[in-house]
């Protein structure tokens, strides 16, 4: 997991064009609505509704937008319904791969999610193939900058944080899936800059990859989060930060 935050966060460094930009938007804005639809309008009880917009607002998308994708989750405007499917496969190396989807036509999806699979050295898998390498978590990530790790380490473990690690810039806090609020509200509570809260799967283990192998999962990655259905990728491989340093300066 670290490898694969640690990608994102380079990518994000290069800045996004506006296509990419309006990618971002369309699967904040799924999301948006399926969270609504699913646990209701308000995100005080709707942890995922709450991620969602905090993404959003990361993302800087205006008000508005969030405000009628919440709208139409709960059914007060009419849009579109999205169907949530878990697809898995495998990539170069034999990283395992989990894809959270939201599409309105999985008659479409299945073939173009095989499709990326196999131009990119990858194949897509059966339900449950690689599922049980992944373990549902909360990850909530703090401002690096401004907390010290030694403090964060007890007041984050106090609140009941599973681990804690450092990735780049921020402080990335384990915690389990039904914890995450509680930890997250008990640091800001004592003053810890905290930046996102979301739900997330991690892998139990790890698969090192290097050279060849390496820019070809990482290719891989970036052709299934380009689809516009893949709301979110999920891997196990683990690149070097050399290698990944390396790749980024390619």
């Amino acid at each position: 997991m670290s490898g694969h935050s640690r990608w994102s966060q380079i990518k994000r460094k290069k800045g996004k064009t506006d296509v990419q930009r309006g990618k971002l938007f369309s699967k904040i804005l799924r999301e948006i609505t399926v969270a609504a639809r699913n646990g209701g309008g308000d995100p005080k009880g709707n942890v995922r509704l709450k991620a969602a917009m905090e993404a959003a607002r990361a993302a800087n998308m205006p008000a508005d937008n969030i405000k009628r994708a919440i709208q139409k989750g709960t059914g007060e405007l009419p849009g579109e319904s999205y169907e949530e499917i878990t697809y898995e496969g495998y990539g170069p190396g034999g990283v395992a791969i989990l894809l959270q989807v939201l599409t309105d036509n999985k008659n479409r999806t299945g073939p173009e999610l095989r499709h990326a699979f196999e131009k990119n050295g990858g194949r897509m898998g059966t339900a449950g193939c690689v599922a049980w390498m992944f373990d549902r978590r909360g990850v909530v990530q703090v401002d690096a900058d401004r907390v010290k790790e030694d403090d964060l380490l007890e007041k984050a473990l106090e609140a009941g944080a599973m681990d804690v690690k450092r990735v780049e810039k921020a402080f990335e806090i384990t915690t389990a899936p039904d914890e995450m609020e509680q930890v997250r509200e008990a640091l800001e509570r004592q003053g810890v800059p905290v930046l996102e809260a979301t739900p997330a799967m991690l892998p139990q283990s790890t698969v090192r990859v290097e050279g060849k192998e390496a820019s070809a999962v990482l290719r891989l990655i970036e052709a299934l989060e380009e689809q516009d259905d893949v709301q979110t990728v999920y891997s196990n491989y683990d690149i070097p930060d050399e290698v990944l340093d390396a790749i980024s300066a390619a």
